[in-house]
C-alpha cells in the first residue's frame, strides 16, 4: 500500500517539500553538523537534549517582547481558559458553550488562552491580563513574523537536520506564560498524544525565555521512557467533532521524573513518546517560553486523520525548506 506524506502541510502521495520546492537543494543543509554524535547518542539514549546558548540574548528579547506586544492587543472580551486535564469550564455562572470551538480553530489562529486560576467563582477576572495569561497559540510559527522567523532559522533546519529529518514540518507552536502564583500545572504526557503521525516523528522543541526552575515551575522528565513507553494514548477529535481521549490517564511514579533546569536562551528537544510535565508555579516569578512541535513530511510519513489539530482550507501546514 503506498503511503502518503505530508508535503508542504497537504497529504499528497508520493511527494515531499512544499509545492514547488520538492527535492530542491537546500543551502542549510551545507552548514557543519550541528550537533556532535555524543549529543545525538545522549538525545537517543534519553530522549531529550539540552542545548545551552541556543538562542541569543537579541533572540530572546525580541520573542519577548512580541509576545508583549500580542497580549497588549488582545481584547479579553472573547475568553477561553486553559487546562490540561479538561478544556471545556464553567464561566460567569455558565458553560462557555464557545470553548471547544475556540480551541479547534486555534490550529489556524493566533489565540489566547487564560490560567484556570485566573478568575473568581463568577467567572471575573481577578488581576489585569498580562499577568493572567497562561498561553497564546496555535499557529504563530506560521502567522507571527517574529516566531516564524526563528522558528524557521537555519540554525533550526541544520539541528533537525543533524537528527535526521528531511521534510521537518512545523505544525503547533505556543508562546507559555507560566505566570506567576497561578502558573497551571502540566500533567505527565507524551507530545505524540496530541500530535501523531504513523510512523511516529513528532519532535518538541522548548525555549527558555527567562530563566526556568525547580521554583517557578521548570520542565520536568523521565529520562529514557522514549525508548520504553509506546504512544499510551491519544487525543482524538471523534466523528462528533468532540475532543476525546481513546483511554483514561496512565498511573505514574513521580520518583522517575527529574527537573529540568535552565537558563533565558537554553533550547530543550525532546522526543515525542518522551514523558514530561511541570508543576504549579507558586512563585512571585514567571516563567516564559516559546515551544513548537515538528513532525517528519516527507514520504512514508502519515499526518493521522484523526489528529485534534486541523487547518482550515487553504492553510495548510509548510515545510521547511
Amino acid at each position: 500500500m503506498r503511503t502518503r506524506a505530508l508535503c508542504g502541510g497537504r497529504l499528497a502521495a508520493g511527494r515531499t517539500g512544499r509545492p514547488g520546492t520538492c527535492g530542491r537543494r537546500r543551502p542549510w543543509r551545507a552548514l557543519s553538523a550541528l550537533l556532535s554524535d555524543g549529543q545525538k547518542a545522549a538525545y537517543e539514549a534519553d530522549g531529550f537534549l539540552v542545548l545551552e546558548g541556543f538562542a541569543t540574548a537579541a533572540d530572546v528579547r525580541e520573542l519577548r517582547e512580541r509576545g508583549d506586544e500580542l497580549v497588549r492587543s488582545f481584547d479579553p472580551e472573547t475568553i477561553s481558559i486553559f487546562s490540561t486535564k479538561k478544556q471545556e469550564k464553567t464561566m460567569n455562572g455558565k458553560t462557555n458553550v464557545d470553548s471547544r470551538q475556540y480551541f479547534l480553530d486555534s490550529a489556524s489562529n493566533v489565540s489566547f488562552f487564560f490560567e484556570e486560576g485566573a478568575f473568581d467563582d463568577d467567572g471575573n477576572l481577578q488581576r489585569q491580563k498580562e499577568v493572567s495569561i497562561n498561553k497564546i497559540g496555535h499557529a504563530l510559527h506560521d502567522l507571527d513574523p517574529a516566531f516564524r522567523k526563528f522558528s524557521r532559522s537555519d540554525k533550526m533546519k541544520a539541528l533537525l537536520d543533524s537528527l535526521g529529518y528531511r521534510e521537518p514540518t512545523p505544525v503547533q507552536s505556543m508562546y507559555i506564560f507560566k505566570q506567576p502564583k497561578i502558573g497551571g500545572e502540566v500533567v505527565p504526557h507524551q507530545d505524540s498524544t496530541f500530535l501523531y503521525t504513523d510512523p511516529p516523528s513528532v519532535i518538541g522543541i522548548w525555549l527558555a525565555l527567562e530563566d526556568a526552575t525547580v521554583e517557578n515551575g521548570c520542565l520536568w522528565g523521565w529520562r529514557g521512557s522514549h525508548k520504553t513507553k509506546g504512544v499510551e494514548r491519544r487525543m482524538l477529535l471523534d466523528e462528533d467533532e468532540e475532543i476525546v481521549f481513546d483511554k483514561d490517564p496512565v498511573p505514574h511514579n513521580l520518583g522517575e521524573y527529574e527537573p529540568i533546569e535552565v537558563k533565558a536562551g537554553t533550547l530543550v528537544i525532546f522526543h515525542g513518546q518522551f514523558y514530561h510535565m511541570s508543576y504549579e508555579n507558586k512563585s512571585s516569578k514567571s516563567r516564559h517560553a516559546y515551544t513548537f512541535h515538528v513532525v517528519e513530511g516527507a514520504d512514508g510519513f502519515d499526518w493521522s486523520p484523526d489528529n485534534w489539530l486541523r487547518r482550515r482550507e487553504g492553510f495548510p501546514f509548510e515545510a521547511m525548506t
